[in-house]
């Protein structure tokens, strides 16, 4: 295993694009048009959330095509969703939102960091996934957690 190999073309540059609607999101909050920034906030919101819930589905198929997995892989592949779920309960009873749920989705999108390496070292994902992964995650989850300040 090569932690540093470098990944295909397509998924390293659609990964990175990936980035781009929260870029978006955070460049309209801070940018100081105010008619505006509801919506960004609630669109990064819902991006954070899809893309942690995306995460889990990505653990799901990995546990799916290993000859032998590990039983943890099921249960952290359902974890995302709960999460993004859970932190859209705030917005849906009319408690303060979305600060805290902004923050709850960039933790967990840079800690599903943890569930890679661990799916790395076991050998279960490409060489190159490390590479990918850490960006993205450090990425969406700063960027997220940047939005929360908004």
């Amino acid at each position: 295993m090569t932690p540093n190999a470098t990944p295909p073309v397509l998924p390293r540059w659609l990964g990175l694009a990936g980035l781009l609607p929260q870029l978006a999101a955070v460049a309209v909050v801070f940018g100081g048009d105010t008619s505006l920034h509801f919506s960004a906030i609630a669109l990064g919101y819902a991006y954070a959330a899809l893309i942690l819930s995306f995460l889990g589905g990505l653990w799901w198929g990995i546990a799916a095509a290993a000859p032998k997995q590990p039983e943890w892989i099921w249960v952290a592949a359902v974890v995302p969703s709960l999460i993004a779920l859970a932190s859209a309960i705030p917005w849906a009873i009319g408690t303060p939102w979305p600060g805290p749920s902004l923050v709850v989705l960039g933790v967990a999108l840079i800690s599903a960091l943890g569930v890679d390496l661990t799916l790395s070292r076991q050998g279960l994902v490409p060489a190159w996934w490390m590479s990918l992964r850490l960006p993205l995650s450090l990425g969406l989850g700063g960027l997220t957690l940047l939005l929360a300040l908004g």
